[in-house]
């Protein structure tokens, strides 16, 4: 099982959805997750709450794919949510998230537009 500890700054989500990611922990990137998040994925689509992005990302990481850190933007916190994105090295465009902090004082995801291509 992979770490599941809780992220202690907005910009820990992205590290800690890779490395459950690449662990093939999909039960762990939920916990990324506030329980009624949306993700934007798969493209065109919304995937809505905790429970349907679980089982999203078990039929994603079935095929195992490989995911590589991304080095944060300056991440634009105001209050209790923060902005932060990274710029995607394989051209998907942006990559942004909204989180919230929880009354424990760790974030999760609210919101996640995980690829972005500006249409040309």
């Amino acid at each position: 099982m992979t770490d599941r500890s809780p992220a202690l700054r907005p910009e820990d989500l992205t590290r800690l959805f890779v490395e459950r990611s690449n662990a093939g922990d999909a039960e762990g990137v939920a916990l990324l997750y506030e329980e009624d998040a949306v993700m934007a994925y798969p493209p065109g689509r919304r995937t809505v709450g905790r429970a349907a992005i679980r089982e999203l990302w078990e039929q994603v990481l079935e095929h195992r794919p490989r995911f590589e850190p991304e080095e944060p933007l300056p991440t634009l916190v105001c209050g209790d949510l923060a902005l932060t994105s990274t710029p995607p090295g394989d051209g998907a465009g942006a990559r942004a998230q909204v989180a919230r902090r929880q009354p424990d004082g760790s974030w999760l995801r609210v919101l996640d537009q995980p690829e972005f291509v500006h249409p040309e």
